[in-house]
């Protein structure tokens, strides 16, 4: 017999009272931001530029002009990041979007090709001022959600419990039993062989032409990430500055980046940076990371000028932080796979 289609009352039923809890925390984030001063924004969805991270592949398309020979290829933004950035350059000083965003290549329990990004921007602030909005956004959310706590594949986490905050050097020595920063003597292009070494000691044999990176996600989903939220959400920080991504270098230890990441139940949720506003660096960055995506996938994104325009006109100093929306709610409401918490099903991907 087919399946029934996700329409079906009958089928709908099963994930509707996840779809209303998704409603009911979306309605009272976004009362908490406004409660905290916030405006909410809408960025456009087609960029030039759909952000830059190596290993995330972008959904293109062709924009035509009312000239039929003026035709340019944009992308559907992995991220609103550059554009709410930009915001910030206008004077907008703290702002928030939900945002649908897309990256090809993802579908598991947890991740879909179109999903919604709950981002938000403060002028003024660091990346430790995000992680008190994490703690009261979250314990928002979970109220909403009319639950106590997390229970998600048999883990659970208390967000009302004191929240964890440890350091990825602190991780890598607790979990894997490794000195992350001793296997990276030149922090900005850590070689890979004393990793390679410590990989192999611990059981996770090197592949040839693994990069340090590439050991450093193979240990960490292995090891670490299992490991981090369980019982209490966990704030991982101050990633290895070759990962900074688009974060500032620490002030006191250059070794390491103002980047967190919020973890509960095992799961990422938030990705969080003090921001980056020296226009040179971000460029070379830019163009290393394209460097690197067209040695590993032969192709490469455009840069957004204006970005760099306007970081050179001038960013306040200031933090931003992306957090997974769909995987919130599911926490909040007791869905256990991203498709429950979703209102329709992306197109051809239906079953």
């Amino acid at each position: 017999m087919t399946e029934q289609p996700w329409w079906h009352p009958e089928r709908f039923a099963r994930r509707r009272p996840f779809l209303e809890g998704r409603a009911r925390v979306a309605s009272r984030v976004r009362a908490w931001f406004e409660g905290q001063g916030f405006i909410e924004v809408e960025t456009p969805a087609l960029q030039v530029s759909p952000g830059l991270e190596p290993h995330l592949i972008a959904f293109s398309t062709e924009l035509v002009g009312p000239n039929p020979d003026d035709r340019r290829t944009l992308y559907l933004h992995t991220s609103p990041e550059f554009a709410m950035k930009k915001l910030l350059v206008a004077g907008v000083p703290r702002l928030f979007q939900f945002a649908k965003v897309f990256r090809n290549g993802e579908r598991s329990g947890t991740h879909s090709p179109e999903f919604t990004m709950l981002e938000w921007y403060r002028a003024g602030a660091g990346y430790r001022d995000l992680m008190t909005d994490c703690e009261a956004l979250v314990r928002t959310a979970v109220r909403a959600g009319g639950r106590e706590g997390f229970e998600w594949r048999d883990r659970t986490c208390d967000p009302f419990a004191p929240w964890e905050v440890l350091t990825v050097a602190e991780a890598f020595d607790r979990y894997a039993g490794i000195d992350l920063l001793a296997t990276a003597p030149d922090p900005q292009a850590p070689d890979a062989g004393l990793l390679a070494r410590e990989a192999e000691r611990i059981g996770i044999s090197p592949h040839a032409g693994d990069s340090w990176e590439d050991l450093f996600f193979r240990i960490s989903l292995d090891l670490i990430e299992p490991e981090l939220g369980m019982g209490r959400p966990t704030f991982l920080t101050d990633y290895p500055v070759s990962m900074a991504a688009l974060s500032r270098p620490r002030a006191d230890d250059p070794r390491v980046a103002e980047r967190f990441e919020l973890y509960a139940c095992g799961l990422e949720l938030a990705n969080a940076f003090g921001e980056l506003t020296d226009a040179g660096i971000q460029r070379a960055r830019f163009q290393a990371d394209m460097d690197l995506k067209e040695r590993l996938y032969g192709e490469r994104y455009p840069i957004d000028a204006d970005f760099l325009a306007a970081l050179e006109f001038g960013m306040p100093e200031s933090a931003g932080i992306a957090l997974g929306f769909d995987r919130l709610s599911m926490l909040c409401t007791g869905a256990r796979e991203i498709e429950d918490i979703l209102w329709a099903p992306v197109a051809g991907l239906e079953e």
